[in-house]
């Protein structure tokens, strides 16, 4: 396990667990010549699609770029909406306004903090011009998709999954990445899958998965990887569509194929720390996270807490503070949309129209969980946190 901070007494948020495997797949990498696209990322989405379930995976350089490939694949043009959540990294709405289409902003479940199904079914109801819908999969908790493909299927809408938090999260036995009609994955630094920068797209759909690869470098009808490896001469390409710049480096890839092969790894660590934090925090005055559904897997990529606002002895913003003092790095997510000044000002959002995601923000904080933790540091964010609220 790799910790290189610059103050060995401080706990971070987050910190990526690097082993030996992952530098002896960087090395290998280095060594072959590769450092684009290469033959490392065509195996990393092959087994990628395997371990998800799907027909398809499409490597890429961000979770951003994979939700833009997705749904520009899927037809979301100007004029049409897609639905998302309000309590959500920017990103889940940008990609919306990339295509000239407008994001359907909704409030969220009290208790999973994910999109509420209720709302959504609501929104279809009162708009025609919505196309597709990104639910949010919040801390690695899956939403509800039985109720939202249900919902979404009566409008012929299209679902395009933000996974960012997701992997490895099932949901009634499925895995997320084979559910909705395409799913996106964040490899970035602090996921569970950490390659630095890179994500991924799967999808069972063929003709989605045909124009993602086109889109992901330049618009050219042949994959480049396979143009640059060929024996024989190969060089001749046509330029299809306005693409963009969107592949997966070589040394990301490589990475990525040794963290996927600690997966099962990586997602017990953070499975036993949350669970040490349950046993031990529910005595405070806060609200801890909603556990999994029985038999499912909750990637936990965070951990957030809500504390009590009538009952803990200080506010959000001072908790925060003491952690700090104490040398406990945390983090807050997330700044709701509606609270943004592009979102709230281009659409004119306000608190009142997002009570669920207002009161969540400005009582909620995420913890340190990362599978380099140490037994020590667990027992550190603990302490503190006692001394704090208790």
């Amino acid at each position: 396990m790799s910790r290189n901070v610059t103050d060995q007494n401080f706990i971070p948020f987050a910190l990526p667990d690097i082993s030996n495997a992952e530098i002896e797949q960087v090395l290998e990498c280095l060594k072959s010549g590769w450092l684009t696209t290469g033959p490392k990322a065509a195996v990393f989405e092959t087994r990628f699609a395997e371990v998800v379930g799907a027909r398809h995976a499409i490597a890429v350089n961000s979770c951003t770029a994979a939700m833009h490939l997705g749904l520009e694949a899927m037809g979301i043009g100007a004029g049409r909406q897609v639905v998302t959540s309000v309590f959500t990294f920017t990103a889940s709405a940008e990609v919306i306004r990339y295509l000239n289409a407008d994001p359907y902003f909704i409030d969220i479940d009290h208790d999973t903090m994910n999109m509420n199904p209720s709302h959504l079914e609501h929104a279809l109801e009162k708009s025609s011009r919505v196309d597709a819908v990104i639910p949010v999969h919040f801390a690695g908790h899956a939403c509800e998709m039985a109720d939202i493909l249900d919902i979404c299927s009566q409008k012929s809408v299209r679902v395009l999954e933000d996974a960012a938090h997701a992997f490895p999260t099932t949901y009634r036995g499925h895995m997320v990445g084979s559910i909705g009609d395409a799913t996106a994955f964040s490899f970035y630094a602090t996921k569970t899958l950490a390659v630095g920068e890179g994500g991924m797209l799967t999808t069972d759909d063929d003709a989605l998965a045909e124009r993602c690869r086109i889109m992901r470098l330049h618009g050219i009808s042949r994959d480049v990887f396979n143009r640059y490896q060929s024996e024989q001469p190969a060089w001749f390409y046509e330029v299809v569509a306005p693409g963009f710049k969107y592949n997966l480096p070589e040394i990301a890839a490589a990475i990525g194929l040794a963290q996927l092969d600690r997966r099962d790894e990586l997602a017990r660590r953070r499975q036993a720390i949350a669970m040490r934090y349950n046993e031990a925090l529910g005595i405070l005055p806060l609200v801890l996270p909603t556990p999994r559904s029985a038999g499912d897997q909750h990637a936990w990529h965070l951990y957030v807490i809500r504390l009590d606002p009538e009952h803990a002895p200080i506010g959000r913003d001072d908790f925060i503070a003491g952690m700090s003092e104490r040398g406990i790095g945390t983090s807050v997510h997330f700044i709701p949309l509606h609270r943004q000044p592009y979102w709230r000002d281009r659409y004119e959002l306000s608190p009142e129209q997002f009570p669920v995601a207002e009161r969540t923000f400005q009582h909620c904080v995420s913890l340190p969980i990362y599978s380099a933790m140490s037994d020590d540091d667990i027992s550190r964010v603990i302490d503190a946190a006692i001394a704090l609220l208790g």
